[in-house]
């Protein structure tokens, strides 16, 4: 059984027994979390959300915070002297699906 749930305005397919990443959550490593915004559960049984299917809820376990690799943007303006460098670390939580309710 896999399910497509919405977090952090994206849309992941999970499965039970698989770890995720997704955008940052607010909660500590080992803490239990619930995603109640389910679009789809598949199956043996498939069930379609209009947009979201009632009453199913997928429930992992956070395993750890972290950031992604350092990515490196540059700007410039061609002819005018104008460049700007950043770097940027995405934060992510790893989260472990226990079960999917449906």
């Amino acid at each position: 059984m896999y399910a497509i749930i919405e977090t952090g305005g994206k849309q992941i397919k999970v499965a039970a027994g698989e770890a995720v990443y997704i955008e940052k959550l607010n909660a500590e490593a080992g803490e239990t979390v619930t995603f109640d915004k389910v679009l789809f559960v598949g199956g043996e049984d498939v069930k379609v959300g209009a947009p979201l299917v009632e009453g199913a809820t997928v429930t992992g376990t956070v395993e750890k915070q972290g950031k992604q690799k350092k990515i490196t943007v540059f700007k410039y303006k061609a002819k005018k002297n104008n460049r700007k460098k950043q770097g940027h670390r995405q934060p992510y939580t790893k989260v472990v699906i226990e079960a999917i309710n449906a």
